[in-house]
């Protein structure tokens, strides 16, 4: 698939609380925890759940989610394919950071092993 302009700029604009309900109703039904959920956005991130809290309350678009984020150095290490698009491949440095963080639910909820959804 092909990433437009109007793609990265709709998810730059999208804000995360928006999104964060999904995240937890999809973790929830497949029986992991959003304390879980935390732990996978804070290795991503850095922020802890009182910093999360705050950016929600804020209603932070992605675009300044992922600007105060301070990036794990193995997020790079996230590869495969999310919402159709290979994430390796997603030149766009938000979008893949976005990508990035819905692999990282996407792993969670599908059983994967915690160690391996931290890259550890």
């Amino acid at each position: 698939m092909q990433i437009t302009d109007k793609h990265n700029e709709r998810i730059a604009k999208m804000t995360f609380s928006s999104v964060y309900p999904h995240y937890v109703t999809k973790v929830e039904s497949k029986g992991r925890t959003v304390k879980e959920l935390h732990q996978v956005i804070e290795w991503l991130t850095g922020f802890d759940e009182k910093k999360l809290q705050k950016l929600i309350d804020e209603k932070v678009t992605f675009e300044t989610f992922f600007q105060r984020a301070k990036l794990n150095p193995k997020a790079q290490l996230i590869t495969g394919v999310i919402c159709g698009y290979r994430i390796e491949e997603i030149e766009n440095p938000l979008t893949k950071q976005a990508r990035y963080l819905d692999k990282l639910v996407d792993e969670l909820a599908k059983g994967r092993k915690m160690e391996k959804i931290l890259r550890t």
